[in-house]
C-alpha cells in the first residue's frame, strides 16, 4: 500500500473529539440517560476519550461499555477464515431506556454499525441509539448515517483509511493509503 496523505494528526484528532463531545451534549441536552458504547477495537479508546471530554465539560462521568460484534457480522466468511469466537458485550450498565451513543473509528459500508445495533438490542431496548465516528469515508451499502462525525473523508474504492490511536498503536493519526 502507498501512503497518499496524512489526514488528521494528534492535535486535529483531539479537536475533532472535543467537538463531537460538545455536539453529543447539545443534542442530548446534557448527560442524563447517556451511555457511550465503543465498538471494538478502536471504537473503545475513542469512546473513553469522549467520556473524558464530557466529564471535563459537565463534571459527570458518563457510563461506558465495550461491544464486540464479531458474531453479529453478516460478512463473517469474507472477513476472516478463522472460526468465530464468542465475545460478549462488556456493558457495565443496562442499555434499556438509555440514549446509547455507538462509537467507532471509521464508517464505511455500515455493516459494522448494523451488527452493533443488533448486539445492543440483544442487551435491552435503549430509548434511542446515535452514532459517533471519527471518520466517515462514504460508500454505504446500508441506509446508515452518523450523527456525530469527526471528519468526512471522501474516498475511492481503491483507498483505505487507517486510524492509529496512542492506546493501541503508540501514536494518533488518520491516513489514506492506496491499494496497489
Amino acid at each position: 500500500m502507498n501512503k497518499k496523505a496524512n489526514v488528521l494528526d494528534a492535535p486535529a484528532m483531539r479537536r475533532a473529539l472535543t467537538r463531537i463531545a460538545h455536539e453529543i451534549l447539545e443534542r442530548n441536552k446534557g448527560v442524563e440517560g447517556l451511555m457511550l458504547v465503543g465498538i471494538k477495537t478502536r471504537g473503545v479508546p475513542i469512546a473513553k476519550r469522549l467520556q473524558e471530554r464530557i466529564q471535563d465539560i459537565e463534571g459527570v462521568k458518563v457510563p461506558i461499555g465495550e461491544l464486540d460484534i464479531t458474531l453479529y457480522r453478516d460478512d463473517l466468511s469474507h472477513v476472516d477464515n478463522q472460526e468465530p469466537t464468542l465475545n460478549e458485550a462488556n456493558l457495565k450498565e443496562q442499555v434499556t431506556g438509555k440514549n446509547v451513543i455507538l462509537v467507532d473509528d471509521v464508517l464505511y459500508t455500515g455493516r459494522t454499525v448494523r451488527a452493533a445495533m443488533d448486539a445492543i438490542m440483544d442487551q435491552g431496548r435503549p430509548s434511542q441509539m446515535q452514532l459517533a465516528v471519527l471518520v466517515d469515508r462514504g460508500h454505504r451499502e446500508l441506509p446508515i448515517r452518523a450523527d456525530f462525525i469527526g471528519k468526512n473523508i471522501p474516498t475511492s474504492q481503491n483507498e483505505i483509511i487507517t486510524v492509529e490511536l496512542e492506546e493501541i498503536d503508540q501514536k494518533d493519526s488518520v491516513s489514506i493509503y492506496e491499494k496497489e
